[in-house]
């Protein structure tokens, strides 16, 4: 038998204090990490992206779903 350990997600926070922006693992949703820069608790978690998606026009992903290279002429 396997067991694996349960994946802790990344969040992303602006500290409230000194405005720094950073990422921290929480092993909770609703656990808040300290600001690294300069240890305060006054942070907000920011809005982030699922991984593997793109924000803005990089052109990374073709209108076929794949890599622009990968992409042939017709769907």
């Amino acid at each position: 038998m396997s067991y694996s350990t349960p994946a802790m997600p990344i969040y992303e926070y602006t500290c409230g204090k000194c405005g720094e922006e950073f990422e921290a693992l929480v092993p909770r949703p609703s656990a808040k990490a300290p600001c690294p820069e300069c240890g305060s608790k006054k942070v907000t978690k920011r809005m982030s992206a699922p991984g593997g998606f793109s924000m803005g026009g990089g052109g990374d992903i073709a209108p076929c779903g794949r890599a622009p290279e990968s992409c042939e002429a017709g769907p």
